[in-house]
C-alpha cells in the first residue's frame, strides 16, 4: 500500500514493527541525453515500485526525486543536492516513520552515485536499531544485462537504460534522438570538450542505439527479481 493515500488514523494501524517500509528514489531532474527525459530516473523508481508493491507486503512512502547526482550538473535542467543534505534526507524520513514502528527499510534505488550518501545514512540509522538497505541499480539483473548488452560499454542512457525505458514508458523514448557516444574515462560527464571530466557531446555515455523494448523486458523482469530478493532477504534480517 502507499503512505499517501492514508489517512493519519489509518497509518497509525499499518505503521508498526513488523512494517517494511519501501522508499523509491529517483531523479526527477537529471540529463538523460536528447531522446530520455530529466525525469527518466523517477519513472523508473516509480514503475518498480509499482511492479514491487503488486508481490510484496511493503508501504511504499513518496518518491524522493533530489538526491546526490554531481556528475550531471554540467547539463541544463540536471540538479543534485549536497551529499551532507542527500545523506540526512534519508536519515530524517527513516527516523520519521521509525517512531511510530517500522525498524526495516528499503529504498529503491534507481542512482549509481547516489549510493555515496546510502552508505552512510544506512549506518546512522544502524545506531539507533534501525535496518535499511538499498539497490544497487548497478548490479541489478546483471546476468541478464550481460546477456543482451552489445554495446562496448556505457552506464548512462544507453542501451541498458533506454531498453528499460522502451519497456516501460515507450511513449517517453525519442530513438530518432538516440546516438552512440563513449568516451571511456573517469569523473563527471561534460558536454565540453576542454573540460575536465568524460566528454559527451548528448549526455549519453553509452550506445543508446543499440536498445530495444525486448532488451528492457528482459532486464527490468530481472531487476524486478533482484528487488523482490532484496526485500524478502531484509524481512527475514
Amino acid at each position: 500500500m502507499y503512505l499517501s493515500d492514508l489517512t493519519w488514523l489509518q497509518a497509525k494501524q499499518k505503521l508498526n514493527a513488523d512494517t517494511l517500509i519501501l522508499i523509491p528514489l529517483g531523479a526527477a531532474a537529471k540529463e538523460h541525453g536528447p531522446h530520455l527525459r530529466l525525469d527518466n530516473d523517477r519513472v523508473l523508481a516509480d514503475y518498480l515500485t509499482a511492479r514491487v508493491e503488486e508481490q510484496a507486503e511493503v508501504v511504499v512512502v513518496p518518491t524522493l526525486t533530489y538526491h546526490f547526482y554531481p556528475a550531471f550538473t554540467a547539463y541544463p535542467g540536471s540538479t543534485t543536492l549536497r551529499l551532507e543534505t542527500a545523506r540526512d534526507m534519508v536519515i530524517d524520513v527513516i527516523t520519521s516513520l521509525a517512531a511510530f514502528g517500522p525498524r526495516r527499510f528499503y529504498v529503491l534505488n534507481t542512482g549509481v552515485s547516489t549510493v555515496r550518501a546510502l552508505e552512510p545514512a544506512a549506518a546512522s540509522v544502524a545506531s539507533k536499531g534501525i535496518l535499511m538497505q538499498f539497490t544497487r541499480i548497478d548490479r541489478a539483473g546483471n546476468d541478464e544485462v550481460q546477456r543482451v548488452q552489445e554495446q562496448e560499454g556505457g552506464t548512462h542512457a544507453d542501451e541498458i537504460e533506454t531498453s528499460m525505458m522502451l519497456y516501460i514508458a515507450s511513449d517517453r523514448v525519442d530513438m530518432s534522438k538516440a546516438a552512440r557516444d563513449y568516451h571511456p574515462g573517469k569523473g563527471p560527464l561534460s558536454p565540453e570538450p576542454d573540460t575536465s571530466g568524460v566528454f559527451s557531446a548528448t549526455g549519453i555515455y553509452g550506445d543508446a542505439t543499440l536498445a530495444n523494448l525486448e532488451k528492457g523486458r528482459v532486464v527490468v523482469d530481472a531487476t524486478v527479481k533482484d528487488l523482490l530478493r532484496d526485500i524478502a532477504t531484509l524481512r527475514d534480517s
